[in-house]
């Protein structure tokens, strides 16, 4: 056996040695106040206890002064046993001999056990463990529920869009053989393609076995990566290569249908209630409103001359509404920038495939060196039929105008 670890196990032998030594104090006392007198049974264990104690504790600090020394320590540090032998209280004990009760403090052991030196007892110390995994936040996902849901079984989303219409009714003669006017309408194809959105991490086979949790741990990870940057594709996707058309792409910009007669100053709320009117005006009336955070609570923090809160109440929460429209906070929109629009009217999701993980080890050299790829992905389409129901624009830029 090496020297640390039969320091170890005299540690280990050490406390048990204190521990029987206590309980013969005990006993000792028991039998001194119930029988006025100590049986010899109990002063012959009380004896062992105490020769057993020393020996170990002499031995234990044979060990640990040789490990020192091999070690080239300049300066030598007080061994355990010599911490307990050395105890004012243990000498008091055996200088009674036996008589009454010891208590070495444990407090005392456990700290010389623990201590970072060669040669300590640290590894007998075990960590707690706190059950479950402490993840990364993660940020709640909202343009989804905006839109109209549809499935697909195709590669592709097809639909007849009208891009024109020239409207020449007018009232006529009665006469007979008068001729009618004709109006004219204009209709493009238009085609949005199928994207997949995935991404894959490697893990050992051995972690998964053993440690269950992980693996829906993991599931949940990889499925809100995917959430997440579906979220800024329905928002913000440059339609080149694979990404979606977002609805902010191909919304309409900002331009302020009136100029409002109230005096004062325009504001954020003043912006969003005509984007509103100027979706109106196209003849799609809004029924939702798109802003970062951060400019939310810029509105709600809006005050009266009185310094009373116009908007908010900070005693009673209620649900984020301006103009009539529910507001959707999200950090997929850039800040100082806005969202207004019929969105249910204008466009349209179509799922392909579900978010999905699997897991393989036929993956590379996964099956020699015991890993596993587990792979999530998702397939959808994004169709927004009408780029004029949404209206998009610009705080900053929107008040500078003004």
């Amino acid at each position: 056996m090496s020297d640390e670890n039969e320091l170890k196990t005299l540690a280990a032998d050490l406390k048990k040695a204190a521990d029987e030594v206590k309980k013969t104090a005990e006993t000792t006392q028991a039998e001194m106040k119930n029988l006025g007198k100590v049986t010899e049974d109990t002063k012959k264990a009380a004896d062992e206890a105490l020769i057993k104690h020393n020996e170990l504790s002499a031995r234990l600090g044979e060990i640990e002064q040789k490990l020192a020394r091999g070690q080239g320590e300049p300066e030598k540090r007080k061994s355990v046993g010599q911490s307990v032998a050395e105890h004012e209280d243990l000498k008091a004990f055996v200088k009674s001999g036996g008589k009454g009760r010891v208590s070495i403090p444990v407090k005392a052991i456990i700290s010389a056990l623990t201590t970072d030196a060669d040669g300590s007892a640290g590894d007998l110390i075990v960590p707690q463990r706190q059950p479950g995994i402490l993840g990364l936040p993660q940020r709640r996902m909202t343009i989804r529920d905006l839109l109209t849901p549809g499935r697909t079984a195709s590669n592709a989303i097809q639909y007849v869009k009208e891009t024109g219409f020239t409207n020449s009714a007018a009232t006529v003669s009665e006469t007979a053989g008068s001729a009618k006017p004709q109006s004219e309408i204009k209709f493009d194809i238009v085609t949005t393609a199928v994207t997949t959105i995935a991404h894959w991490v490697l893990a050992t086979k051995q972690i998964l076995d053993d440690v269950p949790q992980l693996q829906s741990y993991i599931d949940g990870r990889l499925r809100y990566g995917l959430m997440y940057v579906e979220e800024n594709q329905l928002l913000n996707g440059g339609g080149t290569g694979t990404d979606l058309n977002g609805i902010y792409t191909q919304a309409t910009a900002y331009a302020a249908p009136i100029v409002p007669s109230a005096a004062g100053n325009l504001t954020k709320i003043d912006i969003i209630r005509l984007a509103i009117l100027q979706a109106f005006l196209a003849e799609y009336p809004s029924n939702g409103i798109v802003m970062h955070p951060s400019d939310w609570a810029d509105i709600e923090l809006t005050k009266t001359d009185e310094g009373a809160y116009l908007f908010a109440n900070p005693q009673g929460g209620v649900e984020p509404r301006l103009w009539r429209l529910p507001v959707v906070e999200t950090q997929a929109m850039t800040l100082d920038k806005f969202l207004v629009g019929a969105f249910q009217l204008g466009a349209q999701i179509f799922d392909r495939e579900d978010a999905n993980v699997e897991i393989s080890t036929e993956d590379s050299d996964n099956f020699r060196k015991n890993l596993v790829t587990i792979r999530a992905e998702e397939r959808l389409a994004l169709a927004v039929y009408r780029p004029e129901a949404f209206v998009k624009g610009d705080f900053s830029d929107a008040l500078a105008a003004t």
